[in-house]
This record gives C-alpha cells, structure tokens and sequence, in this order.
C-alpha cells in the first residue's frame, strides 16, 4: 500500500505562544526526526505542511511576516515531496493536498506534528472520512497542557491519552514510529 508521512505544523510559530515550554520537544523531536529519517530512507514521500492565519502582521507568530512559519529549529532536514501552507486545522481543507494524494497514488497516510489534538487529529478525522487508511503515531506529536473550560488542569499527557483513544480503531490506527516504518515497508520484518 503506497504511504506517505505528513509532517504538520512541526514549525517555530509555537515557540511563540505563551502556552509553549519545552519539557516534552527532546522526545517529541527525536520520534519525529526518527519517522522522517525512516521514510527518507526508504523512499516513503514525506510531505511538509506549515500553518499560517491570522492577521498578517510580524508580531503574530503565524503570520508570515513573522517568519515563523518555518520547520522548527532541531527538525530533520528533509526535501518535501511537497509542501502545503494551510489555514484551517484539517490539512487537506483549501490546500491541494488532497489532490496530491489521489494523484500520487497513496493509499495510507502516516500522521505526525503538533499539535496532538488539534490539527493532527483533525486531519486524521478528515483523512479517515475521505477514505484514506491512517496511522497515527502519537509519540511523533506534541501539545501542551491545557486548562479545561471548568478551570481544572488538563496535562498534555491526558491530552495525548484522550486523542490515542478517540482515534484508534474508529479513524486511525495508533502506531510507535518502529510501527508506521514497518507498516509503510520502511523496516523489513524480523
């Protein structure tokens, strides 16, 4: 089945928000970088999506005129098969993805990127309703801790947890990175 890896919003406009720390980037960006090392490795097309809205002006992180809307410092380098700049939370509303995939051939996206419960997972929605097989691999995602609307902490473990079980089975299968390569036939099988 031809895969292909979307890389979301992995980008530098999150350093900027007040919400931001960095207690969870180092895992976060060692699975990241280990699932783009695999597919680059293999020939597994991985594409590149950046998020950008708001108004266009420098002092908002996901204005282009920020200069933000960049790959995230400590991400693998990598030649995108392609590249989407998004403005909605699905990736494939208003882009061209879609089309992309339809006329590439793929068959099973693997997701990754950040954030965890936002535009991860509602591509991962999105994806699974269009008909396309989805992997998720939660530990190649990032978010952070929230607060829930009745003032109660909600850790962005919780978060990951909530997202790893709303999803799998319904849309998307949950993968470790070793998983998704295996899976998309970047790993042989023992």
């Amino acid at each position: 089945m031809k895969t292909c890896l979307l890389v979301i919003d992995a980008q530098t406009s999150f350093r900027h928000r007040p919400y931001s720390n960095e207690r969870d980037m180092a895992p976060y960006l060692a699975a990241q970088n280990a699932l783009i090392d695999g597919c680059v490795a293999a020939g597994v097309p991985v594409v590149r999506v950046l998020h950008a809205d708001g108004p266009e002006v420098a002092d908002n992180p996901f204005a282009l005129a920020s200069g933000h809307v960049r790959p995230l410092d400590g991400l693998a380098e990598f030649a995108p098969a392609a590249r989407f700049v998004k403005h909605r939370h699905s990736a494939l509303v208003g882009t061209g993805l879609d089309v992309w995939l339809t006329s590439n051939g793929i068959q099973r996206l693997i997701v990754s990127g950040i954030r965890t419960e936002q535009c991860c997972e509602t591509t991962t929605r999105h994806a699974s309703d269009l008909g396309w097989e989805v992997d998720y691999v939660l530990d190649a995602t990032l978010t952070w801790d929230m607060v829930q609307p009745d003032g109660r902490p909600l850790s962005a473990a919780d978060i990951k947890a909530r997202t790893a079980t709303v999803l799998e089975g319904r849309f998307a299968r949950i993968c470790s990175v070793d998983e998704a390569l295996e899976r998309a036939g970047a790993i042989a099988t023992a």
